[in-house]
């Protein structure tokens, strides 16, 4: 028997954090704060920080983490389309998705609590480049435990969807 496809309804998500970033700019270009411990709550700190570098036309995503929390730093070069899906069945928003267009032209922090699916696509013409500084060790320490991601890329039917 196939399962019915969800239908996921646009709107803002409860706890998803998307915040323009205030550049400081001088004759030498640009500054941006990411993040400050004295903003930070304890709980969101860096255990680690990466940069990733996402080609054109594709996708990194859709995947959620159970106990992570993701704090992505989307500055450029690149566009992205970011959607995140509330998959948390206790949330008042669940069932519904959110999308913004981040990056190049629009400088974001966008932080992604536990349980919320989220994806990617660089929608520009050239390579793109996210920060990423999450509040959890990729593989725990020394890279031993087990990976606090749950993968959805293969799923089908297709229930977590770039496309509109």
């Amino acid at each position: 028997m196939k399962k019915k496809a969800i239908t996921w309804a646009e709107s803002r998500i409860d706890d998803l954090v998307i915040r323009p970033l205030k550049p400081h700019s001088d004759g030498r270009g640009w500054l941006a704060e990411l993040f400050r411990v004295d903003e930070t709550p304890a709980d969101l700190l860096p255990a680690m920080g990466y940069v990733s570098m996402t080609l054109p036309g594709t996708v990194r995503g859709p995947h959620g983490h159970s106990s992570q929390t993701d704090y992505f730093g989307f500055v450029g070069p690149g566009r992205f389309l970011l959607r995140i899906w509330d998959n948390r069945p206790d949330s008042a928003t669940y069932g519904h998705k959110q999308s913004a267009i981040v990056g190049e032209g629009n400088p974001v922090v966008v932080v992604v609590p536990p349980g919320l699916v989220h994806a990617y696509k660089n929608i520009s013409a050239t390579e793109g480049f996210v920060l990423n500084f999450p509040n959890r060790l990729y593989a725990g320490r020394n890279r031993k435990e087990p990976v606090d991601e749950v993968r959805y890329e293969d799923l089908k039917p297709v229930v977590y969807s770039m496309e509109d």
